[in-house]
């Protein structure tokens, strides 16, 4: 093989769709070794598969090469191409671990991408899709990726075991990227939610959202949360409830934080009220730990001023979680881009946790499937 040299060599599962999300958008190959070579099931599970093939369906070209077991993955990216797609996704993660990293690559297609997404909507691990509706997609609009085809539609809710939920995920393309200057968290003006339940009562909905408006009226008036239960086929085959909160600030942050239904026949019952309040209090932590983009998005957005113009771009972010932490060094890895960290304590100006300014040069990147060289 020609390009071995250039080819970048990781051992086992951890954080395998960043790797794969930098590799493509980098065009630099990547191998990936032992992935659980030690397990009593070893090798690649249903949902990295899964997560393997959507990228083979968005790519024009892409060579995969898994071995017998599972344990050694090679890819060489091909080009991000687009278009139409329609991808059912495994119902051991939510949709939430396709769409971030979708999210990433969508700008940067041939042609403009609309993807329908089958499976778990909301569940406890991943960003639920009402999170990165409310979340992700205002901070691409900072960048300048917006327009009347960008959207996120929930069309049926799924939750685990059985899934069974739809979302459609429409996004434009871009030549290039705008260099932001997010430095100005600005303070919570008004706080939006949505309870859901789906083959529950519909009262569920209603007593999480009286539980979680108890604590959160204590501190601003502005609370709406809506409450969104679906009938019949749009339910999906599993039943479940949650909540997912966002805080807007005056300075358009918005900050997020969700809870749902332990999965039917896992673990021990929970009760709405309960989900309700500690919903609202990982909320009021999330406020706490502050920044201009909440932890789930932190790495979404030191990806696209990696990948801006040649200017600088700055954000404020809350304390760096440990997967924005391995994100930076896989920047580094992939693109060879260093941010500068200044830490800044909280003092007069800024409340709450410590927080972080991450500044950082743009690559320049520019989608060159527009142009071939």
């Amino acid at each position: 093989m020609a390009t071995q040299a250039h080819s970048l060599s990781y051992a086992g599962c951890n954080f395998l769709r960043q790797r794969l999300v930098l590799s493509t958008l980098s065009g630099r190959p990547v191998k990936i070794r032992k992935i659980r070579a030690r397990d009593d099931n070893p090798g690649l599970r249903d949902f990295e598969a899964s997560f393997i093939r959507l990228l083979d369906k968005i790519t024009n070209g892409s060579r995969i090469e898994i071995n017998q077991t599972g344990t050694t993955l090679y890819y060489q990216p091909g080009l991000l191409y687009g278009g139409s797609v329609e991808h059912d996704c495994s119902v051991l993660r939510g949709i939430g671990y396709y769409l971030e990293s979708l999210l990433c690559l969508a700008p940067f297609m041939k042609h403009p991408l609309k993807i329908v997404l089958r499976g778990v909507t909301n569940d406890q691990v991943d960003p639920s899709v009402d999170v990165l509706k409310a979340t992700a997609l205002p901070l691409l609009k900072q960048f300048g990726i917006d327009g009347e085809s960008f959207e996120l539609k929930i069309v049926r809710r799924g939750m685990p075991p059985g899934g069974g939920g739809e979302v459609v995920f429409s996004c434009p393309v871009r030549k290039v990227l705008k260099p932001i200057q997010l430095t100005d968290p600005g303070k919570i003006k008004r706080i939006r939610g949505m309870a859901y339940s789906v083959r529950v009562s519909p009262q569920m909905a209603n007593r999480i959202v009286d539980s979680a408006r108890s604590i959160l009226n204590k501190f601003i008036p502005d609370i709406y949360i809506y409450t969104d239960h679906m009938k019949g086929v749009n339910s999906g085959k599993s039943p479940g409830f949650g909540l997912s909160l966002v805080a807007e600030t005056t300075s358009g942050t918005f900050l997020s934080a969700e809870l749902a239904s332990n999965p039917q026949g896992q673990g021990a019952a929970v009760l709405p009220e309960d989900l309700g309040r500690n919903c609202a209090r990982l909320l009021l932590e999330e406020i706490y730990r502050g920044g201009c983009v909440d932890s789930t998005n932190q790495s979404l957005a030191l990806l696209l001023m990696t990948l801006g113009q040649q200017d600088v771009s700055k954000v404020l972010l809350g304390p760096l979680s440990p997967y924005t932490i391995e994100f930076l060094r896989h920047l580094k890895s992939f693109f060879q881009i260093m941010f500068k960290i200044e830490t800044k304590p909280c003092g007069e100006e800024l409340k709450g946790g410590d927080k972080v300014l991450m500044t950082c040069v743009g690559i320049g990147f520019s989608n060159l499937s527009k142009t071939l060289k």
